[in-house]
């Protein structure tokens, strides 16, 4: 008969690598691997068919909700999911988050409305809000912090391999099966996952009994959403200074201050308050903020570079990603291993922000002449800074306070760096489109502004320029000037590639900024030593009384 200690752990102490066997171990790691995988996969496939299922439901107005839906829903609850792992256990909440996830996806594959489109991907966030976080601490309970590098590493790997796969993966589904089936895709991954995970991962009971602070989630809500809803809405659905877009961030601000009030009274909080008076986790939730914010919020507009200024034919954004994605494999897997071996952290993050740093400069300084092999150089550059990065902090973090406190800090890490992602592709993106407006209307001849008169009104977005049926449409506007028609729309063409190319290249000027601030306070992380078992020592670091650092690791 198997130990005991093979299925029951008590919440409070990790499972360790000494009380699962060899074959128990890698049905954990395989287990966690596939939600990630599947976590990773849905973004982009879903990405891909997106045309396709607008087409047939009829809701191009409703376009943005179907990843708004999803993005509010799984970026709230993250912390919740974080806390109640931590008092109940990683198991349950991964079979919980996997089944809410994979009924969104089946729901969703039955869609035939938009507005049923949106509210079941709303489902599939739920779901996914548990996915990340949870899997993370599954690592962090198995292997101790010396050791998970080369472990988080591999899954940012995974995460990276499925964005590469992802696209092409989703536009062959929906050419051959239907756009539904980029959903219900899923269900064998994440059945196989869920068996996996309930047969491998060991139960978790509870010492004592806890209090959840579900007041304290309900405020997080009240102050979260209305803040990502601003962001996404801000520039595209309504002005910035609308009634709207002020009202959402007054009603957040005023909720964050109450949130973080009842925080600081809670006897089990959310997402302590106490939390920042540890330098560690400060500088992590700061760096990954500013990496999420300018890193992601540039290189998503490197897709529109490629084909709209170089005129590369693109069949999905996977192609054009590769690069970067293959770069960022080979760093996260490398950047893991270092710190395992290591766990010098600091000089590793400083160095990656050096590379992503130079990588975005290079980008920063293409022209309409660049070409496929600049781009792809630059690409990689980024990605290698980018890889190390993504794990990196989760593990600082993590070794940092005592093992019960594990889901917390690393739902908590991880919700900030998915507000910094969001808050950075809305900002960057209004930036964009503003830039390239005012440009266009100064890299455009008088005569031709003229001449198109309110035709100009079609590229008020320029990412529509994507679709080969939108340069069709504006070119046969062009058709009725008679014989001068085609010279003026390749002066068109020419003013928009210029005018992308300024645009775009100026994000990456904005990413630079952010990296360099993320340079800055990563200097001063206390860097103290991995441990090398799931024990705490007396002198490491608790949030609620900061400690000197100790002289070596356990």
């Amino acid at each position: 008969m198997e130990s005991p200690t093979l299925e029951t752990h008590e919440l409070d102490q990790p499972i360790g690598l000494r009380t699962l066997a060899p074959g128990r171990l890698v049905m954990v790691i395989v287990a966690t691997m596939l939600g990630m995988l599947l976590s990773a996969l849905d973004q982009t496939v879903v990405g891909t068919a997106m045309p396709r299922i607008v087409a047939d439901l009829n809701g191009l107005q409703h376009y943005a909700w179907v990843f708004t839906a999803y993005m509010l829903t799984s970026t709230a609850t993250v912390p919740l999911y974080g806390r109640l792992s931590d008092v109940y256990g990683r198991k349950p909440f991964f079979a919980i988050g996997l089944s809410l996830f994979l009924v969104g996806s089946f729901l969703s594959g039955h869609s035939h409305t938009m507005a049923q489109l949106i509210i079941f991907r709303g489902i599939q966030g739920l779901g996914a809000g548990a996915m990340m976080p949870v899997m993370q601490s599954i690592i962090g309970d198995v292997f101790p912090p010396a050791e998970r590098g080369k472990w988080q590493g591999l899954m940012m790997a995974v995460f990276g391999l499925a964005t590469i796969v992802g696209p092409t993966l989703g536009g062959w589904i929906t050419d051959n099966w239907g756009w539904q089936w980029v959903f219900y895709v899923n269900l064998p991954v994440g059945l196989l996952a869920i068996i996996v995970g309930l047969l491998a991962i060991p139960a978790q009971a509870r010492r004592q009994q806890h209090a959840i602070d579900y007041g304290g989630a309900a405020m997080l809500l009240a102050a979260a959403v209305p803040m990502l809803l601003a962001f996404s809405w801000a520039g595209t659905e309504y002005a910035w200074k609308s009634a709207q877009i002020i009202g959402l961030f007054a009603f957040s601000a005023v909720m964050w201050v109450v949130f973080f009030v009842a925080e600081g009274r809670a006897a089990e909080p959310i997402i302590s308050p106490s939390l920042f008076r540890e330098n560690i986790f400060t500088v992590s939730v700061i760096a990954s903020f500013v990496i999420s914010a300018g890193m992601f919020g540039a290189i998503m507009y490197l897709p529109l570079f490629v084909q709209g200024v170089i005129g590369t034919t693109a069949t999905n954004s996977g192609a054009v990603m590769t690069p970067m994605m293959l770069g960022f494999m080979a760093s996260s897997i490398i950047g893991g291993l270092l710190l395992s071996r290591t766990g010098r952290y600091r000089i590793i993050s400083l160095v990656g922000f050096v590379i992503a740093i130079f990588g975005m400069y290079l980008n920063a300084r293409m022209t309409v002449n660049a070409t496929n092999a600049i781009v792809i150089r630059n690409m990689i550059i980024t990605g290698l800074g980018l890889g190390v990065q993504m794990s990196l902090f989760t593990i600082v973090v993590q070794n940092a306070f005592p093992f019960k406190r594990l889901g917390e800090v690393t739902a908590s890490l991880q919700f900030f760096r998915s507000v910094g992602g969001t808050i950075g592709v809305a900002v960057l993106g209004t930036l964009m489109t503003n830039h390239f407006n005012s440009a266009l209307q100064a890299n455009l001849p008088a005569t031709l502004v003229g001449a198109a008169g309110d035709k100009l009104a079609l590229l008020e977005n320029p990412q529509i320029l994507l679709a080969p049926q939108a340069t069709a449409q504006i070119q046969q506007a062009f058709a009725q000037f008679g014989p001068q028609g085609m010279a003026l729309f390749k002066q068109l063409m020419e003013a928009i590639r210029q005018s992308l190319a300024t645009s775009i290249t100026g994000l990456f000027m904005v990413g630079i900024v952010f990296l360099i601030a993320g340079f800055v306070v990563t200097v001063f992380i206390r860097e103290i030593p991995l441990r090398r078992s799931h024990h705490t020592p007396e002198a490491a670091v608790e949030a609620e009384t900061p400690a000197a650092a100790p002289s070596q690791a356990e």
